[in-house]
């Protein structure tokens, strides 16, 4: 039998239904929500074809493991994930990330909505289970989790080589033999590998890269930024660079 997996609150299922990233297999809603809104976003799942159940709200929290799903949550199959091809196929610019040893779902979802709200074309992945997590990653993530094309490498030095055939620039961040941010083009093909706070980027993958980039401070504590604040900073310096240039 199919595992199934529970997404929580309107935006992380409406991004999944938008996406066709999942099989919805029943949405369950607390039958004492009546707001206007729940009852529209029931009409448009009705018109979905999409199975409804309404239930105490007792049965919900019994299967949620948060109080943050405002009555509304649905069972859905494993997330569908894209190859590394599909992520540049069709696209003569893309800019692809891989995050690399994000470990709290809560971050991870966090990084993905900053990469796909400044127009990351794609998000590569290690093997690893987030789909017990599923829930969590798409709530911090406000359903971007679900609309951002993913794939899976079953290592980083797989996916550079792939990518650096199909002639994308790759990039890391660190801070030895670095260029500061905004010192590099970013608006040209790019794979970019940003690390876990813990341990970082090998120094064997560093020194395969094209570019390592920093991000300059305004004070040297001998502190960094959370990931989660540097991907924000680096996706949108990458998203102004391109905007300038249609300008």
């Amino acid at each position: 039998m199919t595992k199934e997996y529970i997404l929580e609150g309107k935006l992380s299922i409406e991004s999944a239904i938008k996406a066709k990233s999942r099989r919805i297999s029943r949405i369950y809603v607390d039958k004492n929500k009546k707001s206007r809104r729940i009852k529209s976003f029931i009409s448009w799942i009705d018109r979905k074809g999409i199975k409804i159940k309404k239930v105490d709200s007792e049965v919900i929290d019994d299967m949620t493991k948060g109080k943050t799903h405002g009555g509304i949550i649905a069972k859905v199959s494993e997330k569908k994930f894209l190859t590394l091809e599909n992520l540049i196929e069709d696209n003569n610019n893309p800019f692809i990330v891989m995050l690399d040893g994000i470990e709290d779902p809560y971050n991870f979802g966090y990084a993905v909505r900053s990469l796909y709200l400044a127009g990351v074309d794609g998000v590569v992945v290690k093997p690893r289970n987030w789909m017990e997590a599923t829930s969590i990653v798409a709530k911090a993530s406000a359903g971007t989790t679900e609309l951002m094309p993913m794939a899976i490498a079953e290592d980083i030095d797989y996916a550079a080589e792939f990518f650096s055939r199909n002639g994308l620039n790759i990039a890391a961040t660190a801070k030895k033999d670095s260029q500061s941010l905004y010192d590099v083009n970013l608006d040209r093909p790019t794979f970019l590998l940003i690390g876990g706070e813990k341990r970082g980027i090998t120094r064997s993958f560093l020194d395969k890269a094209d570019t390592i980039i920093s991000i300059p401070y305004g004070r040297d504590e001998g502190i960094s930024l959370a990931v989660t604040s540097a991907t924000s900073i680096i996706a949108f310096e990458m998203m102004r660079q391109k905007s300038n240039k249609m300008k």
